[in-house]
């Protein structure tokens, strides 16, 4: 028995020194890539192909999403050799805004925590980071107004997004005898709306502060007596607070969405999603006629929101998501009737549908 663990470790050392050298050849070339490039570094929708790609050969044992995670990280160091990228996010450290933002840009991204979500779009549109992440919908909440509401002012267009599973927890500095002796829970104010059934049955007379993030809700919880937060497991570590119950979350399936900020703007990928914002004119079926040449081309609308336009009283922004890149010969053809109906059309972006 010894000697074939010793036979199966040494094959083992011999891979990893294997995957090493291949590693740093790919970075050599990945760099010479850079040499020959103008302008942005960081390609979506040419990542996004890699991605792909790769889950589709992958054999196993391994999960696709697993071997996709770590091609992620290598392609993100990689590109940090020719000079790691900016991303702004809604902080401070430990929300799950930097966790989106990690996600999609790998752990070699310098990440910037912003104080709001103005913050974070003032940031890219300043230059003071190359990309911002921001969160738009929950499955379980719906939209996120403010991230919508700044859209149609940004001059950034979007250029990727994000989908990420969340998992709230309960956690506190120090364990309590019982769950019956915290006074007051923090967390921001969806996540306390994503964990009201279980907050109401496991911490009736508990106090509920609403914050500003889950990470502030972590840092007041180490710091007040008898208190407690919902965030999310990099809030804990970063705190250096114990779970007291994990997964508190309502709805098995919360999932929130993320749209990536900058600029740029990627090409077509094969796989690709289109976002707009829209008005319709004041008469009566002219919404059903300027959503009319989307059906009429078979391009398929995946989102449908109002938002009221800050304007006038009573006007709506409608934001829409479409399948295809606007760069498509049938969305393209779609747009252009739109434009000549819709009283304002603005293209937020184009950019590959989320791979992970």
């Amino acid at each position: 028995m010894t000697g074939e663990l010793e036979q199966l470790r040494a094959a083992i050392d011999a891979i990893n020194l294997d995957i090493l050298a291949k590693l740093n050849q790919r970075a050599k070339l990945a760099r010479a890539i850079g040499t020959l490039k103008v302008g942005q570094a960081y390609r979506p929708e040419r990542e996004a192909q890699v991605l792909r790609r790769i889950k589709e050969a992958n054999a196993g044992p391994l999960a696709d999403e697993t071997v996709a995670l770590l091609f992620r990280e290598i392609m993100s160091a990689c590109l940090a050799l020719e000079r790691p990228v900016t991303v702004a996010y809604l902080g401070p450290a430990g929300t799950f805004s930097e966790r989106a933002a990690l996600k999609h840009f790998g752990h070699a991204a310098v990440a910037m925590p912003e104080p709001t979500i103005d913050e974070v779009y003032r940031a890219v549109e300043s230059g003071a980071a190359d990309f911002g992440v921001v969160p738009v919908e929950n499955s379980t909440e719906g939209a996120v107004g403010r991230s919508l509401d700044l859209m149609p002012q940004t001059p950034r267009k979007v250029c990727g997004e994000v989908v990420l599973r969340i998992h709230h927890n309960l956690m506190a500095k120090v364990r309590p005898a019982n769950l019956t002796d915290i006074r007051r829970v923090f967390s921001h104010g969806q996540s306390l709306a994503q964990c009201h059934e279980w907050l109401g049955n496991n911490l009736p007379d508990a106090e509920r502060v609403a914050v500003a993030s889950n990470a502030e809700a972590a840092r007041r919880a180490a710091q007040e007596a008898g208190s407690a937060a919902v965030a999310g497991e990099m809030a804990a570590e970063h705190y250096g607070l114990e779970i007291l119950a994990p997964n508190i979350e309502d709805e098995p399936n919360n999932t929130t969405r993320f749209l990536v900020l900058g600029d740029y703007e990627p090409g077509p990928s094969g796989r690709d999603k289109t976002s707009l914002v829209l008005s319709a004119r004041n008469r009566a079926g002219a919404v059903y006629e300027m959503l009319t040449p989307f059906a009429k081309r078979g391009v398929s609308m995946t989102k449908f929101e109002s938002r009221p336009s800050k304007v006038a009283l009573w006007e709506y922004l409608f934001f829409v998501d479409i399948e295809g890149h606007r760069d498509d010969a049938h969305v393209a053809a779609a747009l252009e009737e739109v434009a000549g109906i819709a009283g304002y059309l603005k293209v937020l972006g184009s950019y590959p549908m989320a791979v992970l």
